[in-house]
């Protein structure tokens, strides 16, 4: 029997990316970082994160449904503008808008590059052993706060391939039943400008023989 890998986050990256918002009635994109503009501080405020300096330019777009997300141009892909929809699964009520968002985005983006998909498979008490096992073969675990990362001898704080984390959800979501989860987060590397949105089912049977490969996982990936 296959374990349920649910789609957590989504990014893409798109030279016309704004093109994709301009329904101004279910839409705002106000610049926070641009020609001009410099306002970290509000950055911070909305999404508890501070802006690093590969952004050279940051957006926050709003939707009608009170949701808001980032739009960021980095400096090694100029040309490009990035969407981040991350924390689609959720144990509370408060991502189902999220959701529905991914629905609209996929339907309006199925010919921009995918730059990130992360993974979560979720475990009530605790992740069995044989799986974590089987991730420390070529991995190494260190804890920072309540989230284990598991990496390879050559990454260091970040990873432009695949990050490995294990975290208790229950703990971040204050919720009264222990789950732990396993969180595969897949980058730009991985996906080499070969997968669009439209491509998103061969994405997930690219990833889902990647994850049972480090994990032994045998796991069935859902989309929105």
């Amino acid at each position: 029997m296959k374990l349920i890998g649910k789609l957590d986050s989504l990014n893409f990256a798109s030279k016309y990316l704004e093109n994709l918002f301009i329904d101004e009635e279910n839409y705002i994109i106000e610049t926070v970082k641009g020609v001009g503009v410099f306002n970290p501080s509000y950055w911070l405020e909305t999404f508890k994160s501070k802006l690093t300096r590969n952004i050279i330019e940051a957006k926050i777009l709003y939707t009608s449904k009170g949701l808001e997300f980032h739009i960021k141009r980095f400096s090694v892909s100029q040309d490009r503008q990035t969407l981040e929809i991350a924390g689609i699964t959720s144990y509370t009520n408060k991502d189902k808008d999220k959701s529905e968002f991914i629905s609209e985005v996929i339907e309006l983006a199925q010919d921009e590059v995918i730059t990130r998909l992360d993974i979560a498979i979720d475990f009530k008490d605790k992740i069995p052993t044989r799986v974590i096992r089987n991730l420390k073969k070529n991995r190494k675990s260190f804890n920072w706060i309540n989230s284990t990362y598991l990496k390879t001898k050559g990454e260091k704080k970040s990873n432009s391939h695949i990050n490995i984390i294990i975290y208790p959800k229950h703990i971040k979501e204050n919720l009264n039943d222990e789950i732990y989860r396993l969180e595969f987060s897949f980058r730009n590397s991985y996906f080499k400008k070969e997968f669009k949105i439209k491509d998103l089912e061969k994405a997930y049977e690219k990833m889902e023989k990647t994850i049972t490969k480090f994990s032994g996982l045998k796991v069935a990936i859902k989309s929105v």
